[in-house]
């Protein structure tokens, strides 16, 4: 837990992925700064742990199933998420899926599947959650995405797909919004180290790598901890009134060269 800013204003927040990496991060960085929290993904007991650890730093804090894909899912645990905690004001979507695998040699339903993971259960969370802050004139809905946006990555044609979508989503959203009180944010992290990947072919990653820095994609080999992602999405959830940060991109800072010099 960190030290945070407490709000004079309850604002329940929804965080899906938040079992670990950049989600449970973000989860316990919000639940510091005084929002209450719904931690979503499919291993429930894991998000129990970690609302746990808020319950006895003195916060709110709840568990919820959702698997993002159930086209089903993502509106239920918004069903729960405000049972248990009052009107949901902020919803971060942070959960996702990466397949290693280049365009022509995915099977279509592969990527059907990472797409309703990666973009049509985001959907499906704003149907089922935007409309209630729209008619009380005020939220946050943030979508963390992937530098894959702006520098796209090969061998992950599903995932840059996706996550391509989903800030046209978010870009969407921040002009059907404008005017109502809620707000859009895209935070766009760059390499982080996660549990994101782990599933991958061991034999499959030093290709990948090689593959990445021959396009140069990997000018150096510093990563960001899930916490830094974190706080951006703190920074822009509780930036006041009147201030809307459309898009925070974060990237690892390059571990400092050794001149060799004592």
């Amino acid at each position: 837990m960190t030290d945070g800013i407490q709000h004079p204003k309850r604002r329940p927040a929804l965080v899906t992925g938040a079992s670990s990496g950049i989600g449970e991060a973000t989860a316990l960085r919000l639940a510091a700064a005084g929002h209450p929290v719904a931690l979503s993904s499919r291993r429930v007991e894991r998000l129990e742990a970690t609302a746990e650890k808020v319950r006895a730093a003195g916060g709110e804090a709840v568990a919820v199933e959702l698997d993002l894909a159930d086209p089903d899912s993502p509106r239920r645990c918004v069903e729960s998420a405000c049972e248990a905690l009052g009107d949901l004001e902020v919803l971060v979507s942070v959960a996702g899926d990466v397949l290693p695998t280049k365009a022509h040699e995915t099977e279509p339903e592969q990527f059907a599947r990472q797409i309703r993971i990666n973009l049509d259960s985001v959907q499906d969370l704003v149907s089922a959650a935007v409309p209630g802050m729209v008619g009380r004139g005020r939220g946050d809905v943030v979508f963390v995405t992937s530098d894959v946006v702006r520098v796209p990555r090969p061998t992950m044609s599903s995932y840059v797909s996706s996550k391509w979508g989903l800030e046209g989503l978010a870009r969407a959203m921040q002009l059907e919004l404008e005017g109502t009180g809620v707000r859009a944010s895209i935070v766009r992290p760059g390499p982080t180290d996660t549990e994101m990947g782990t599933g991958f072919p061991p034999d499959s990653i030093p290709a990948l790598m090689e593959e990445w820095g021959r396009y140069g994609l990997m000018r150096h080999h510093g990563y960001l901890e899930a916490d830094g992602v974190a706080r951006a999405v703190e920074f822009v959830v509780d930036a006041p009134r009147g201030t809307h940060f459309t898009i925070v991109e974060v990237e690892p800072e390059a571990p400092v060269k050794r001149s060799g010099r004592q």
